[in-house]
């Protein structure tokens, strides 16, 4: 079928009737754009079809022509047609992904919005690179929703609270360290008002522990995870039924103790008794592996032997006797029925990762976030292992752990990753135009199209500086103040002196000024500077 004959002021009322309705994703252009005389692009084939639409009738189709011949139609009618360069960086993922039968190995991720959320389930460590303003962020925050709804949405706020705990969001600086990330010495306020330290766990351990109890729950027979349940709900019942400091424990020695408090890890012991020491801390596990055992400890070196030390040690007496109250307690306790848990995804985001000494503040994680050492086979011994309650066991980082850093490489302050960390992240160039749709979050659809259109003209002007690229264009995110500040504004207070700093010590700096301010859509001054009201 040839190009149907159209008029003029159809193509016109196509254009028109785009702008008020959008472009629908599967008749977007990968090759060519026709350029309006108010510098706007629109998919040649697609205007074609809405114009012999408006003017034949019938069904809006593209079918029977291909791109060139509506790229020499629009020419041969005066119309002025650009060749994209190249695919948008969505794109050519969106092709990759079509290409591919099963990218994420058969997993059952299931089936995703976002075209990189499949990238990160194959990659496991993604970094997306680009000028700031791009929307790293936002997108960071996009794909995190969509994996952890499984397709449903791309809205962090649209999650459950249950889902929000499977994210968490930390932004690196030059201050930041291994103690922050993984594990530390943190200070803290001892019982009798001194101050002491204890060894912590670092947001990325702590989210990772998470990530490896589901893991770890998800691959466990049913009746492992049923006495599990059961001790828990024994451990439960016997601590909420006790009278902090009143009810009396007796060790086998007839040394008496009250337990004074109890948190997630620690049960907290006076012994009046004792004049040595008065005070002791408990590891909550140690008695709760006692319990899940199954086993009957009879005496003291039974628990040593269990834990594998070579020496006794004096919590372990303390240990005994509150592992015999809660057997006797809990002879009347039913099994708890448990369903299977599901195993969940859980993405970490690193907001401005090479703000920070990569190396330094992973340590030797360095080699456990590598996608191939996942699991057990990936598992070291961490720099305080030696505080911990049981020394010999290491730390890994599951299979169901994925990593998505953001960085805005062209920022002089800050350091580029060393080759070693660039082969563990996948990255991803996100550019200015890939990330135009979050300013659908403009509720105003005029002021919506008026910033994609300053937008577009200001990111064509800043091409033409033979100093600058693609990595200095502005991003949609900036457009986003639109929501609380003027057009004027976000030029004079965001835009201008960002570019200024662009274009700092290149020739002619005030010319190349006034040709952003001109772009975007300000007058400039005989200084050079623009002026403050714009061409609306």
């Amino acid at each position: 079928m040839a190009i149907p004959k159209i008029r003029k002021d159809s193509i016109l009322s196509a254009l028109k009737f785009i702008d008020e309705h959008g472009i629908p994703d599967k008749h977007k252009s990968t090759q060519y754009e026709l350029i309006s005389s108010d510098d706007k692009k629109y998919p040649p084939k697609y205007v074609i079809a809405v114009a012999n639409h408006i003017e034949n009738g019938g069904e809006i189709v593209t079918t029977g022509y291909n791109a060139v011949e509506a790229k020499n139609y629009f020419e041969s009618h005066g119309f002025k047609i650009q060749t994209k360069q190249e695919k948008t960086e969505e794109a050519k993922i969106s092709s990759e992904l079509n290409e591919s039968q099963d990218i994420d190995g058969g997993k059952g991720f299931g089936n995703y919005k976002n075209p990189y959320s499949k990238l990160l389930l194959e990659s496991k460590n993604i970094v997306f690179r680009g000028a700031p303003g791009t929307g790293k962020s936002y997108l960071a925050k996009q794909i995190a929703a969509d994996i952890i709804s499984d397709g449903y949405t791309e809205q962090y706020t649209e999650l459950t609270d249950e889902q929000k705990q499977q994210i968490e969001f930390v932004q690196f600086h030059p201050s930041y360290d291994y103690s922050d990330f993984v594990e530390g010495l943190r200070p803290k306020m001892n019982e009798d008002g001194s101050i002491g330290f204890e060894l912590r766990d670092g947001v990325f351990k702590s989210f990772v522990e998470k990530a490896r109890q589901n893991f770890e729950n998800s691959h466990k027979p049913k009746e492992i995870r049923e006495r599990e349940a059961s001790v828990n709900t024994i451990m439960t019942n016997f601590f909420s039924n006790i009278r902090l400091e009143e009810d009396e424990f007796k060790t086998i020695k007839g040394s008496k103790f009250t337990i004074t408090n109890i948190d997630d890890k620690r049960i907290y012991i006076a012994i009046p008794g004792n004049e040595t020491v008065d005070k002791l801390s408990l590891n909550i596990d140690e008695i709760r592996r006692m319990l899940e055992s199954g086993l009957d400890f009879e005496k003291v070196s039974d628990i040593t032997s269990f834990f594998g030390k070579q020496f006794a040690t004096q919590n372990y007496s303390y240990d005994y006797a509150l592992f015999k109250a809660i057997k006797a307690k809990a002879l009347n306790v039913t099994k708890t029925d448990v369903a299977p848990e599901e195993l969940k995804k859980y993405i970490f985001i690193i907001d401005e990762i090479n703000r920070g000494e990569i190396s330094k503040i992973l340590g030797e994680l360095f080699f456990s976030i590598d996608p191939g050492y996942r699991g057990k086979s990936g598992e070291v011994a961490t720099q305080y292992s030696n505080m911990h309650a049981y020394p010999n066991e290491k730390f890994y980082i599951p299979e169901n752990v994925f990593i998505i850093g953001t960085m805005n490489d062209i920022d002089r302050s800050v350091d580029s990753f060393d080759f070693a960390m660039r082969r563990r992240f996948r990255f991803i160039e996100v550019k200015a135009e890939s990330t135009q749709k979050m300013l659908d979050l403009l509720e105003d659809v005029q002021l919506r199209r008026e910033a994609l259109a300053r937008m577009d003209r200001l990111n064509e002007e800043i091409l033409k500086v033979d100093d600058l690229n693609e990595n200095y264009q502005i991003g949609a995110a900036y457009f986003l103040k639109l929501k609380n500040i003027s057009l004027d504004d976000l030029w004079n207070d965001y835009l201008k002196p960002l570019l200024q700093d662009y274009v700092h010590g290149l020739y002619d700096e005030q010319g190349i000024m006034k040709r952003f301010a001109k772009a975007y859509g300000c007058y400039a001054s005989d200084e050079g500077d623009a002026d403050e009201a714009s061409q609306n």
